[in-house]
């Protein structure tokens, strides 16, 4: 049986009792070509990196492939951020037309898919966290050890490698109606390649080698890109299963502090789940979130307006619950 739940769109992935909703949780599958481009990005850096480390061991790092994997790391991961996490899927804050095209192609180059099926994607794991119907919840096949290992594995990176698609038109219509996201989606695929080869084009250009391309397409392109995307999916796994839990939520999210830099403030998942549509995940004092004085720093240039910022009355309320 279909599992049923909230309309994103509405509710605007706020923890509220269930309702049905009219379609179904899922699209039509994965094309086998985009199944095989999936397994190449999930898997692949895997198989690149046991092939080139034992290559590139002892060559050292360069500055400049040092300097591009960090500016390359930030950019693409405050894209996914501040732009396709909690502009696009929870609406924390509203953005000026340049600032919401600039996060959304800064956000693509992390390689994680398009705007608008990420943002499905998200959403229907807010609907149905850790419940039948989460696309990645690690509690699916139970609470026993060597279950929670599996899932913890599943909601890693298994999930991805199914031709499974969240239905965009039932949790994402509203970036479907939104020509600009439907352009920067059919762009993805150019721009996840300009990720990659990017900075093996600058590495080139400025040594005037091949070795100065490949070892940048190496640290920026695919290491980066591996590095954020481990991040992220420890956010779905690891912040779902250990940590601790502050707020009241009707899933089982947690706080790991240790994650809250490279996830650049993703890691405060407990305070995220218990106040979804909040811009700042880290509520408590000392909980560093990056994330959210960007978007600080965005208000400030009136390029973002009505931030919703935490309030002590709010927070008050969710420590009650």
């Amino acid at each position: 049986m279909e599992a049923t739940g909230p309309d994103p769109v509405g509710d605007l992935c706020i923890n509220k009792a269930p309702r049905p909703g009219p379609r179904p949780l899922w699209d039509a599958p994965r094309t086998w070509a985009g199944l095989v481009t999936m397994w190449v990005f999930v898997i692949g850096p895997f198989v690149v990196l046991v092939v080139a480390v034992p290559v590139a061991w002892g060559q050292g790092l360069s500055v400049l492939d040092a300097t591009m994997a960090i500016v390359a790391y930030l950019v693409s991961g405050f894209g996914l951020t501040a732009g396709y996490h909690r502009l696009f899927t929870h609406r924390s804050f509203k953005g000026i037309r340049g600032l919401r095209i600039a996060l959304s192609v800064a956000g693509s180059l992390g390689i994680e898919g398009s705007p608008i099926q990420w943002v499905a994607n998200h959403r229907r794991h807010h609907a149905f966290a850790d419940r039948e119907g989460d696309p990645h919840s690690p509690w699916r096949y139970g609470t026993s050890p060597l279950a929670v290992f599996k899932g913890l594995l599943y909601a890693h990176l298994g999930w991805m490698l199914r031709r499974e698609l969240s239905n965009r038109a039932r949790f994402a219509p509203d970036l479907l109606a939104d020509r600009d996201m439907r352009v920067i989606g059919r762009w993805f695929g150019p721009l996840a390649a300009a990720s990659l080869l990017v900075p093996a084009l600058v590495g080139g250009a400025v040594t005037h080698t091949w070795t100065g391309a490949l070892t940048a397409l190496f640290w920026a392109g695919i290491v980066r890109m591996t590095v954020l995307h481990h991040v992220t999916w420890s956010v779905n796994s690891i912040c779902h299963v250990v940590g601790e839990r502050p707020f009241s939520s009707r899933d089982l999210a947690t706080n790991v502090w240790a994650l809250a830099l490279p996830s650049l403030g993703e890691s405060w998942r407990n305070s995220h789940h218990a106040d979804p549509t909040c811009a700042r995940h880290g509520v408590l004092p000392g909980q560093i979130d990056p994330t959210a004085r960007l978007i600080w720093l965005f208000e400030r240039l009136r390029w973002a307006h009505q931030v919703r910022w935490p309030t002590t009355t709010r927070l008050a309320e969710l420590h009650a619950n």
